[in-house]
């Protein structure tokens, strides 16, 4: 039998993780080269809730991925199902059809495949109630197509995924950072890596780039964004500066998707410029569908009931990004503040409370008072009350007679006590990236595969576009790089 084959992970996220289990379940001898420090690792993974969308039929199939799940909790809750052909819309219409439909085809037909594979690997799902379901007349209403969430969530995941590596024998190297690819003979054969002050040269017979974006390097960000994104808030990872598309970059890999647009949400005005482990996904604020949004001028500015919230959460957070300020306001009553994510519940928050509109717009800084009562005066006007409210589905209760309609879950904003949170933008992370194939493996400037180079995760290009499903960051990790795993140890094509 020959020695089995030397690969390189680069990255320390849930896709890097998965493509290490794999290539090591595929006989390969595997090391993962984590920039971060033990203390910081995970990527942006490890700042996530968990969710992952996956294609299911019923509660059967989400039964054999949640073992634990109840007889009780299938009889109370309409679980739905969310077939190939709703994920291949949801994807196709929230990147207006640009997606590459073979990565697109992957992603979605190895969805429930690989959370399989997690699952009998040691990785632990649930169903995902607290920001995905809704209690209608007694009975738990998931709605959306996402369903699925690890326990624990994004460090959850991480710490999982970490055990199972270990178990498999992965060597995994902290506070390594990769400066570059080795080359010889139009093959990868390793990467330089920096590491305790001290330069040196690992080699391999496979590389597998997995250590996301671009959107924690402001320079970065201003050059391929615009101008403006240089002062975005990052929801995770400060270690996410482009190394991996860089290194492929100048190896001669071509660049792939839309390298103008990233995934980037309403985040907590005041949350730090990087992610917080503390704190985790709980500085986002996405219940806006259950209220209004204005900016500083007292003006909304976005429809907030266009979608459902795992549809247009990922756009909305560069349209705050333009307003005055680079920030807004949401704006609830108490008819609904009780049905508000966790997340508005936290310490670490920006919020002004009153018991009448124009008491809250004298709290909320930097706030045209006059404007922002006229717009709440007029929207209440606006809504169409005799249609019947349900967060559960797209319930057509919109507003009549404004320049900006709300399409769904519009209600007066009449009841105090009144409640506004001061929102800016997050960025998650960016959509330009490297052209990858179904094979996982990274494409040259010729779109032929760079032998011995492989690439998953969120510095793959060419699969979102301009908006993003929900949930579908994790799943694409996980599913890519299972593949470029078993694909460098030479378990599926030669790499």
């Amino acid at each position: 039998m020959g020695e089995s084959r030397q690969v390189l992970v680069v990255g320390g996220g849930n896709a890097a993780l998965c493509a290490a289990i794999s290539a090591a379940e595929n006989g390969a001898r595997v090391t993962l080269l984590e920039r971060a420090p033990f203390e910081l690792r995970g990527g942006n993974s490890r700042f996530t809730a968990g969710a992952m969308r996956v294609v299911y039929n019923g509660s059967k199939d989400l039964k054999s991925l949640m073992p634990d799940l109840t007889d009780a909790e299938i009889a109370r809750t309409d679980f739905g199902s969310y077939s190939r052909e709703q994920f291949f819309d949801d994807l196709g219409r929230l990147t207006q059809y640009r997606t590459d439909p073979d990565l697109a085809e992957t992603l979605i037909d190895e969805s429930f495949a690989t959370l399989q594979w997690m699952q009998e690997k040691g990785v632990r799902f649930l169903p995902l109630y607290g920001r995905q379901s809704f209690e209608i007349k007694g009975r738990v209403r998931f709605w959306g197509g996402l369903t699925v969430e690890t326990w624990g969530g994004g460090p959850g995941l991480v710490d999982t995924l970490t055990d199972i590596a270990n178990k498999h024998g992965v060597t995994v190297l902290y506070g390594a950072r990769a400066t570059g690819l080795i080359s010889e003979h139009g093959r990868v054969r390793g990467v330089t890596v920096l590491r305790e002050g001290e330069s040196d040269v690992y080699h391999a017979d496979a590389v597998i780039l997995a250590c996301g974006g671009f959107e924690s390097s402001t320079t970065w960000r201003t050059r391929y964004l615009g101008a403006g994104w240089d002062l975005a808030k990052v929801r995770g990872t400060r270690f996410n500066t482009g190394d991996g598309i860089d290194m492929a970059l100048t190896a001669g890999a071509a660049p792939r998707g839309h390298w103008s647009g990233c995934h980037a949400v309403a985040w907590d005005l005041n949350a730090p410029d990087f992610g917080d482990l503390n704190v985790g996904d709980n500085f986002q604020k996405h219940s806006y569908p259950l209220g209004v949004v204005v900016n500083n001028n007292g003006e909304r500015f976005v429809d907030e009931g266009a979608d459902f919230r795992n549809f247009t959460y990922a756009k909305y957070g560069q349209e705050i990004l333009r307003q005055p300020r680079q920030s807004a306001w949401q704006v609830f009553d108490a008819k609904v503040t009780e049905n508000l994510r966790d997340e508005y519940r936290i310490r670490q928050i920006t919020r002004v409370r009153a018991g009448s509109i124009a008491e809250l717009a004298a709290k909320m800084e930097g706030m045209n008072e006059t404007a922002f009562v006229q717009t709440i005066e007029k929207f209440n006007a606006a809504v169409m009350t005799e249609v019947p409210f349900d967060p559960s589905i797209k319930d057509g209760r919109g507003t009549r007679g404004l320049i900006l309609p709300k399409s769904n879950w519009a209600n007066p904003l009449d009841e105090p006590p009144f409640e506004a949170y001061g929102v800016t933008c997050g960025i998650t992370f960016t959509f330009g990236g490297l052209h990858i194939n179904r094979a996982a493996q990274v494409l040259g400037q010729d779109e032929k595969p760079i032998q011995g180079l492989f690439g998953a995760g969120e510095l793959m290009g060419g699969l979102f576009y301009f908006n993003y499903p929900g949930g579908s960051g994790l799943t694409s990790g996980a599913v890519f790089g299972r593949i470029a795993g078993r694909n460098a140890a030479g378990g599926g094509i030669e790499g």
